[in-house]
C-alpha cells in the first residue's frame, strides 16, 4: 500500500467517525424535540430544531426551522418562535411572536411582538403587549407595557414607561467614548423619527418629540419639543450649480 492509500485510509476512518458522531447527535436532538412535542410543543421541521436540555417550552408553542435555543430559555404558551430566530437564557411569556431574531439573557412579557431581525441583548426586559419591530436593537433597558418601536431603533441603557411610541431611526446616544448614561421615557410619551436621545436625559409624561430633533435637555411633561433647523430655499441653486445635470462634458 502507498503512502497515499494509507492517507486515504486514515482519512475514511475518521469521516466515518464523524458521521457517527453527528448521528448520534441527530437521534439525540430528535429525541429531545419529541419530548417536547408530547408535552404539545409545534415543530415545522422537528428535525432542524436545535433546543438545549435545560429549556422549558410551554403548550401550543410552535418551533420554526433552523431555530436555536439555548441555555435555560424558558418559553410559555402559545407563542410562536420564527425561523432561524436565537434564544439563549431568555424569559418569553404566553403568546409571544419572535420573527428571525436575536435574543439573548432578555425578557419578554405577555402577547408582545418582536422581529423580524430584532436584536434583544442582555439586560432587556420588554413588557406585555409591546412591538419591538425589525432592525431594532435593545441593550440593558427596560420597556413598559404597551410601548411599541416599529423599526431602524436603537435603545440602549435606558428605561421606557408604558405606551410610548418610538418612531423610525430613533437612536439612544448612551456612550460618550468613556462612560454610559441612562435615560428615562415617561408613559405616554411620543418620539418622532430620526431623533437623537443624548443621555442622561428625561422625558416626561405624554411629552411630543418632534422628528428630527435632538434632545439634549430633560423634557416636562406634556410638552412639544421641536428642535430642527429652519429650512432654507435658494431658488435656481441646482440649475446654476450644474450638479444634477448627467450629461458628460
Amino acid at each position: 500500500m502507498s503512502e497515499q492509500d494509507k492517507i486515504n485510509q486514515e482519512k475514511q476512518k475518521t469521516i466515518a467517525a464523524l458521521y457517527a458522531l453527528e448521528q448520534a447527535k441527530a437521534e439525540a436532538r430528535l429525541a429531545r424535540n419529541l419530548e417536547l412535542a408530547a408535552d404539545g410543543v409545534e415543530f415545522v421541521d422537528i428535525e432542524r430544531a436545535y433546543i438545549d436540555e435545560g429549556v422549558t417550552i410551554g403548550a401550543g408553542t410552535v418551533i420554526g426551522p433552523c431555530v436555536t435555543i439555548e441555555g435555560k430559555t424558558t418559553i410559555g404558551k402559545d407563542s410562536f418562535i420564527g425561523q432561524n430566530s436565537k434564544l439563549k437564557d431568555a424569559v418569553i411569556g404566553d403568546g409571544v411572536n419572535i420573527e428571525s431574531s436575536v435574543l439573548l439573557e432578555a425578557e419578554v412579557g405577555d402577547g408582545t411582538k418582536v422581529g423580524p431581525f430584532a436584536y434583544l441583548r442582555p439586560g432587556t426586559k420588554v413588557g406585555k403587549n409591546c412591538r419591538v419591530g425589525d432592525f431594532v436593537e435593545i441593550k440593558n433597558s427596560s420597556l413598559g407595557d404597551g410601548t411599541k418601536a416599529a423599526h431602524l431603533t436603537y435603545i440602549g441603557d435606558s428605561d421606557l414607561g408604558k405606551d410610548i411610541n418610538l418612531g423610525c431611526g430613533v437612536v439612544f446616544v448612551n456612550y460618550d467614548g468613556k462612560n454610559k448614561f441612562r435615560s428615562v421615557i415617561k408613559d405616554g410619551a411620543f418620539i418622532g423619527c430620526n431623533v437623537n436621545i443624548v443621555s442622561p436625559v428625561t422625558v416626561g409624561e405624554k411629552a411630543y418629540i418632534g422628528a428630527a430633533t435632538t434632545v439634549t435637555k430633560d423634557v416636562a411633561d406634556g410638552v412639544l419639543l421641536v428642535g430642527r433647523p429652519q429650512n432654507k430655499t435658494i431658488p435656481g441653486w441646482v440649475e446654476r450649480t450644474g450638479l444634477l445635470d448627467k450629461k458628460k462634458k
